[in-house]
């Protein structure tokens, strides 16, 4: 997993360095931002595998910045949004619904759990890149199966 890469984000630098270092175990490259316009231009430079941010953020709000990367990247990098603040369903039905998230956390949450969701998400992306056959092969296929009817 060392070359997968993470980008976290969160204006408490407290807990954007327990965050990290929840992380640490598993060896994946760690970036670090602490607003808004910061985490972009990072995801622009970094190009993370994963992205776990704070919806509360100062110069670009974290659900804003949720569905702007996902609009650029049509939702391949899968974006955790760990909050204080917006706590209940509603708010994360919006989130995942209407930004693109691809998990949601409220602030305290489970170490554990976050780790899994952040694990399984790198490793979902991991197992689809290497299922998927190549357009070459697809090709080849289709035509074997015209040939059969």
């Amino acid at each position: 997993m060392q070359d997968k890469k993470i980008l976290i984000v969160d204006y408490d630098r407290k807990s954007l360095d327990s965050m990290a270092a929840l992380f640490v175990p598993y060896k994946l490259q760690i970036v670090k931002a602490i607003d808004g316009q910061m985490a972009y231009e990072k995801y622009k430079s970094e190009k993370p595998d994963i992205i776990l941010l704070e919806a509360m953020l100062p110069k670009l709000h974290g659900f804003d910045l949720t569905q702007k990367i996902n609009s650029e990247t049509r939702g391949s990098i899968p974006i955790i949004i760990v909050t204080a603040l917006y706590k209940g369903a509603q708010y994360k039905n919006e989130a995942i619904r209407t930004f693109g998230a691809a998990d949601y956390f409220e602030k305290p949450f489970d170490n554990d759990k976050l780790v899994k969701s952040v694990l399984n998400l790198l490793y979902e992306e991991i197992e689809i890149n290497e299922e998927l056959p190549s357009s070459a092969d697809v090709l080849k296929m289709i035509k074997e199966m015209a040939k059969e009817s």
